[in-house]
Formats: C-alpha cells, sequence, structure tokens
C-alpha cells in the first residue's frame, strides 16, 4: 500500500511502524475470506482490508477520529484470523491497537458509551471488584430489575443475560502463595491467577496447579501479578495497559532473578497469553523495563504448551475414543499460532476432539465484545453451535474454555461431554478427587447426555 506520511510525522517511531505495516499490504482481499465481520455483514469498511483503509487515513493525515471510522473500528473483534490468511504479512495487531488508541485520544463517545466502557475497565480487571458487581447482578435479577436495566441499552441487557448462575467463592489456589511439587522436583513455574477467570471460574488454575506439582513443578502465584492488560489495551487505554503491563513485569522479573530462576510463566487463558508474550513491543520504549518485558514474553507459556511436555499417563479411564467437544479460541490459534497442540494433548488423553465446521471463525465473544457490540456478537456466534463437525452420523459441537456462556449452553445441546479446559481434563485423569463431577464443581467442567432411545453417551443412531 502506498503512504504519505510527513517527514515530521515519521519521527514519531510510532507512526514509522504503522508506515511500515501499512506499505506490506497489498490489497489482495484474502482477508475478507475469514473475516467473521466482513462475512456477516458484506461491508467493505467492515473488513481488514477496509479498515486498514480508514485507519491510514487517520494515521496519515493526523486526524482525529470520526463517528464513522469509530464504528467499523469498534466492530473488529480483534481475531486475527486476518493475520493468519494474509500472505504478505501484514501486522494487524498492532495496527489495530495504534488506531483503537488514536480512537481513545481523539473521538468523544456518547456519554453512555463512555460510563459503560469506563465501568468494565474499573470492575473486570480486578476480580474483588469484579465478584462483587457480579454478587450485585444476581440480586439485581432475583428482584427482577434486570429487565429495566436491559430496556435502558441493549449492551446491558447483553450484561445481564451473561450473569452467571453461581458466583463460586474465593480459591485458595488465586492467593499468592508458593505450591511445592511433589516428589522429585523438576522445575519452577509461575501461574497468572487471571482477573475475571480466577471468578467465574477458580477451578481452572486449582486444576492446573494440582496437575503441574503432582509433575515435579513448584508452583509460585506471585503477590504483585495481576490483569494482563488486555481489556484496557483493547478499549485503546494504552497507557493503563503499560501500567499493569508494567506491574507483570516486575513481578514475574523478580522471580526470575530468586535462585531457581522461573523455567515458564503459565497461562491458563488464551486472551491473556497473548498480550503476554507481547510484552516486549507493549513495553519495547521503556529504557527500564525493555529488557525485562523481553524476558517475560519469553517465558510465557500456555498451559497446552507445558502439558504437552508431561507424561500424562492416565489413572482413570474412559470410554475409547470419547468424543470431546473443543473450540479453539482466535487468540491461541491466531494470536499465538497454537493450533493442533491442544488437541494432540486431548488425544493423548483418550480422547477425541470435536471442532465446529469452521473452527477458524471467531465465536463472537472477544474479550468484552459480548457486551460493547452484543446483537453481532449474538449473530457471529451463531453458525458455531448450529453448524458442528458431524459424528457418527450425529451432530457435536466444539466447546472451549474462551467462549462465552450462550455459547458454551449451545453446544451443551450435543450428545457430547465438553470439558473446558484441557488442564482440568488431564486433572481428572491423573486422579484428582471429586474432580470428575458434572457441573461447575471439581477439576472438569463435564455437560452430559444421554441418548434418551439407548442411553448412550454417544449415540449411532
Amino acid at each position: 500500500m502506498k503512504t504519505s506520511f510527513a517527514p515530521d510525522r515519521l519521527a514519531d517511531p510510532a507512526i514509522a511502524e504503522a508506515e511500515q505495516i501499512l506499505r506490506r499490504c497489498v490489497h489482495c482481499g484474502f482477508c475478507t475470506a475469514t473475516c467473521p465481520t466482513f462475512l456477516e455483514l458484506g461491508d467493505e469498511r467492515d473488513s481488514p482490508r477496509g479498515r486498514i483503509y480508514m485507519m491510514k487515513g487517520m494515521l496519515e493525515r493526523d486526524e482525529p477520529a470520526t463517528a464513522d471510522v469509530v464504528r467499523h473500528i469498534d466492530r473488529c473483534l480483534g481475531c486475527f484470523a486476518c493475520m493468519t490468511t494474509c500472505p504478505s504479512g501484514v501486522d494487524y495487531m498492532h495496527l489495530s491497537d495504534m488506531a483503537r488508541a488514536r480512537v481513545a485520544e481523539t473521538y468523544t463517545r456518547p456519554l453512555p458509551e463512555r460510563l459503560l466502557r469506563g465501568l468494565l475497565a474499573r470492575l473486570l480487571p480486578y476480580p474483588g471488584r469484579f465478584r462483587a458487581a457480579l454478587i450485585g447482578g444476581r440480586i439485581a435479577k432475583r428482584l427482577g430489575l434486570d429487565r429495566w436495566l436491559g430496556g435502558l441499552r441493549p449492551e446491558l441487557k447483553a450484561m445481564m443475560a451473561l450473569m452467571p448462575d453461581e458466583v463460586p467463592a474465593p480459591a485458595a489456589t488465586d492467593r499468592p502463595q508458593l505450591w511445592p511439587a511433589e516428589g522429585t522436583r523438576r522445575g519452577r513455574v509461575a501461574l497468572l491467577a487471571g482477573c475475571a477467570q480466577q471468578v467465574l471460574a477458580p477451578g481452572i488454575n486449582a486444576a492446573t496447579i494440582r496437575v503441574l506439582t503432582r509433575h515435579g513443578f513448584d508452583v509460585v502465584v506471585a503477590r504483585e501479578a495481576g490483569c494482563c492488560g488486555a481489556l484496557v489495551q483493547h478499549m485503546g487505554l494504552m497507557e493503563q495497559a503499560r501500567d499493569q503491563a508494567r506491574r507483570n513485569v516486575a513481578a514475574w522479573a523478580a522471580l526470575a532473578d530468586q535462585p531457581g530462576g522461573l523455567d515458564a510463566i503459565v497461562v491458563t487463558t488464551s486472551g491473556c497469553g497473548t498480550p503476554i508474550k507481547d510484552y516486549g513491543h507493549l513495553l519495547a520504549g521503556d529504557a527500564y523495563y525493555a529488557d525485562r518485558a523481553r524476558l517475560v514474553a519469553g517465558l510465557a507459556r500456555d498451559v497446552t504448551e507445558v502439558l504437552a511436555g508431561l507424561d500424562l499417563t492416565p489413572v482413570r479411564s474412559l470410554p475409547a475414543g470419547l468424543p470431546v467437544a473443543y473450540h479453539a479460541a482466535c487468540s491461541l490459534q491466531h494470536g499465538q499460532k497454537i493450533r493442533d497442540l491442544p488437541k494432540e494433548v486431548l488425544k493423548r488423553l483418550g480422547v477425541t476432539p470435536l471442532e465446529p465446521a469452521e473452527p477458524h471463525i471467531c465465536c463472537g465473544s472477544a474479550g468484552t465484545y459480548n457486551m460493547l457490540q452484543p446483537e453481532l456478537a449474538g449473530r457471529l456466534g451463531g453458525p458455531q453451535g448450529t453448524e458442528p463437525a458431524p459424528h457418527r452420523g450425529g451432530g457435536g459441537g466444539g466447546g472451549q474454555s474462551g467462549l462465552p456462556d450462550p455459547d458454551r449452553r449451545a453446544y451443551a445441546r450435543s450428545p457430547l461431554h465438553s470439558y473446558r479446559r484441557t488442564g482440568r481434563l488431564a486433572d481428572w485423569r491423573a486422579g484428582a478427587r471429586g474432580a470428575g463431577r458434572g457441573g461447575r464443581r471439581g477439576g472438569v467442567s463435564v455437560v452430559r447426555r444421554r441418548c434418551r432411545r439407548c442411553r448412550a453417551w454417544s449415540c449411532h443412531r
């Protein structure tokens, strides 16, 4: 793509980087074939190619964002399927970060949008606040206030619909501490406890800790580490994202400097793993943190990357080839380029992973997208639940940890077991007590459905 940035604009390192990214785009249009919003809406401005053109105009001419530009940039899921498809290697991820930052700096959103985004940015990254908000939301639903709130704004209606039926109590595994290895010690890892995940599904971290300690790893949950910064980064609040990244980098770099060091930083949510692995880029301009950020980024590992290197010989038995619904998060398959590894781990655990008909297409969740763009998120999530991969003459769906609750409910309609986390399945098969129960308790969250006619878990008819 031809660019015409003024020389004084190119003196800004961020603008110079944007110019290099833009010049790689050749307008081939391959990205439109895998862009969920373009496939759904059919509007060129809602495709990566169209958005890149609008980003170019905004950055090149140093103009404030307009309502039209903001509307189409906001509709971008940030799934990065376009980066997987692009033959020219256009770095859409970092270009979109710059565009969102420009929007945040130059565009004044309507008051309801500002209030909603400010609320999410002040609640979700902080487990205590988020848990209190969920409890308040449950009370509001019991009082029937959800209907009134839903009538005010579609975003509030979506938020109330996503409210979980239960709010788990705080788990001991999310508190800062050291979990010593069992048996022969083979290494030391840090675990990101996370923010929203530790509130909604604390059993995931608990299962991961059990698996790792059982295989000889000391597991440390650092006191100072918190939200990865992805949520505010996706809103264009780059300085807040950098502040959260600096806090995590300082905490993990300090652990790495201790005797014994760190073998890895284990992340059980791919939406957090992608930005953490990019800390080196995010803090590249920070003289004090740049080297530490690159160290931390190099140590970050998705939990499936760690599980792949372990002896996962099962203790508990399962029916041979038991089908398990699986849907790879976009941040894992497109953001981190980890596609086949989780399925290989599942196969080693003795199950058969089944995916949706179009596993590369986003489920519509995308962090806060299903709250900020509820109508479009609902439309995008439909095909994943209604067009599952065929199995034994019947239908099967795919379920993965990053899916929103509506998607998990859609997959639950299939006669399959849906495990929310590969790590929890590994924990259960290794013999963890109570981990095989269905529902939200125990180490594995399982959705069980029997055929009404033959009572088999997976019916042939």
